[in-house]
């Protein structure tokens, strides 16, 4: 299943959207409590793609590719490096990144991004699976010069946190094995990020299990896995597109901040 969250007619529905990105079957309930179908297509042009979570809690790893820890001149983390971002970053797919007006170098990060679907706390890597709705692509959209100048002090958030710094979409797939996905991010068309999810120092099970060793994982959560090599910056006028394998195309454009 591909689920998405959209709107239509002035309601919000989720639905099951086809492998062509041309029709959605409309499902009733809800990913976390059940789905089941309606009977009722919708056209994918008649309706607005919202972001696939409403209000999650977002949980990122720092560093989570070898490649990404080469360029930027680290030594592999001894533990894994975690930050969270505020729901209110959450964008979806054809939304607007918004370029903070005293912003002075912004850098995409396309990353695979785990949904959890069930409660989870201290759960064995083995066990992960059972708790997880499926997955997403995210954006991981940073500040650099306030990030460098938070974490000089041990601390992570508005350089990570700004609202639309996390994009999301444009659809959940389920039954899908994220061990070796291809990654790519592109920036007005052109390649900046080419990997697969196999390169990940911590894979999926293990990222689980870490969390939910020391805090409780609740339905709706997502997590971002971490990004590999290829950042760079992004400024108004810019599209960045996050494709990853079996998921689709997370498509987003750059604004200036309008005070």
């Amino acid at each position: 299943m591909r689920i998405v969250r959209y709107a239509v007619g002035g309601e919000r529905h989720y639905g099951d959207m086809d492998s062509g990105d041309s029709r959605i079957a409309r499902l009733e309930g809800d990913p976390f409590t059940g789905l089941s179908p309606t009977g009722h297509l919708d056209e994918v042009g008649d309706v607005a793609i919202l972001p696939p979570l409403e209000s999650p809690r977002i949980f990122g790893f720092a560093y989570n590719y070898a490649s990404h820890v080469g360029e930027t001149d680290r030594d592999i983390p001894e533990v894994p490096v975690c930050f969270m971002k505020p729901s209110t970053a959450v964008i979806g797919p054809g939304d607007a990144i918004v370029y903070p007006a005293d912003g002075e170098l912004i850098h995409f990060e396309g990353e695979l991004v785990v949904v959890i679907g069930k409660r989870a706390r201290h759960v064995k890597p083995s066990e992960a699976h059972e708790h997880i709705l499926g997955y997403t692509c995210g954006n991981d959209v940073s500040d650099r010069i306030v990030q460098r100048r938070e974490s000089a002090y041990g601390t992570l958030l508005i350089g990570k946190g700004q609202d639309t710094f996390a994009p999301l979409g444009p659809v959940v797939a389920t039954e899908l094995d994220p061990s070796a996905l291809s990654l790519t991010t592109r920036v007005n068309g052109v390649v900046a990020q080419s990997a697969s999810t196999a390169d990940l120092l911590l894979g999926v099970p293990e990222l689980i299990a870490y969390l939910s060793r020391h805090l409780t994982l609740l339905p709706g959560d997502a997590i971002m896995t971490g990004t590999p090599s290829g950042v760079g910056p992004i400024r108004p006028g810019d599209e960045v597109e996050v494709e990853i394998e079996g998921i689709g195309v997370l498509r987003n454009s750059v604004v200036a901040e309008s005070r």
